[in-house]
């Protein structure tokens, strides 16, 4: 690809590896990211690379948007207030990043002549799936929290770009393994994490579905859909993950028991949280041809490992979390 390709976001969680993967694929990357938690050492190993550059900024910024975007053929967004907690701590906020921040990131694209934009979504915005139903693309969506409102009205935004700008969608997983900008805010972090260090673990709503995918997985797709060709991803809207790999709590947890047979689990019913939905992924599997090479279990033994190395001070640090 010709040009600079942009990640915002690109010292977070997903963006640090999106970053590494697209550096090793041959792309010029410039990251974009605001630093909200903090300075971290994600984007350390890609710093002496010659097509990497970094720029402290946020993208509700005009003037940092328009220092990112110069030069640029393709954005990656991923730059967001992530995740049900963060978005209902701080709703304003969040509504400026998510909607506003990318409205104006979206036009700014155009007028600099981006010819790529891929936009980070999430599996969240199906709210919850009544009966059997396992939800592809053209399942009705039922935002029912204020992160995944704002992914849904961002990406109407974003697909109604797709006259001139090849735009899409991608709604992932919930993602979980280690990154170079680790949390363990996240379900299968959080609960290896918990079992690993305290031997005790409260679970709510062990009964509800969700999809997970790795986070190596989740920034190859991106890449990958920036290797197709423009003309077959423009105006598509892809669920990332693998169908296989939809687990409810309580499957976790037996997967997890496996590991900590001496652990304590408390089971908290919650009737309340009404985030439930399998979801499909055989689309993106057929259209851009990914198969996803991790599992919820590799991913678990893998965080246990992390936590075992001692390479971590304290795993409850806020850095590690959103």
């Amino acid at each position: 690809m010709d040009g600079v390709l942009l990640i915002t976001g690109g010292a977070g969680y997903v963006g640090s590896i999106v970053v590494e993967n697209a550096l090793a694929r041959g792309f010029r990357v410039r990251a974009l990211d605001a630093l909200v938690h903090g300075s971290v050492p994600s984007l350390l190993l890609p710093w002496g690379n010659s097509r990497f550059e970094f720029v402290r900024g946020d993208v509700r910024n005009a003037a940092d948007r328009a220092r990112a975007l110069e030069g640029v053929q393709a954005v990656v967004h991923l730059a967001a207030i992530v995740g049900d907690p963060a978005c209902a701590r701080q709703p304003e906020l969040a509504v400026q990043v998510n909607v506003d921040g990318t409205r104006e990131l979206l036009n700014d694209a155009q007028q600099a002549g981006v010819k790529r934009f891929v936009f980070a979504s999430t599996c969240s915005n199906y709210g919850r799936i009544d009966g059997n139903t396992v939800a592809d693309e053209t399942v009705e969506l039922r935002p029912i929290s204020l992160y995944a409102e704002t992914k849904v009205t961002a990406e109407e935004d974003v697909l109604s770009r797709s006259n001139g700008l090849a735009t899409t969608c991608l709604r992932f997983a919930t993602v979980y393994g280690t990154s170079p900008r680790m949390r363990f805010d996240l379900t299968v972090n959080e609960f290896t994490r918990d079992l690993a260090v305290k031997g005790e673990l409260v679970v709510f709503g062990e009964q509800f579905w969700r999809p997970y995918v790795h986070v190596r997985d989740a920034a190859r797709a991106i890449v990958q859909v920036l290797e197709r060709p423009a003309e077959t991803i423009a105006g598509e809207v892809y669920n990332v993950g693998d169908t296989n790999e939809n687990y409810r709590k309580l499957d976790i947890v037996e997967l997890l028991n496996a590991r900590f047979p001496d652990g304590k689990v408390e089971f908290v019913h919650k009737d309340e949280d009404p985030r439930d939905y399998r979801v499909s992924f055989e689309k993106f599997a057929r259209s851009v041809e990914f198969e996803t090479e991790h599992t919820l279990a590799e991913g678990i033994d893998e965080v246990h490992s992390l936590l075992q190395s001692g390479l971590l001070d304290d795993p409850y640090a806020p850095a590690y979390r959103n």
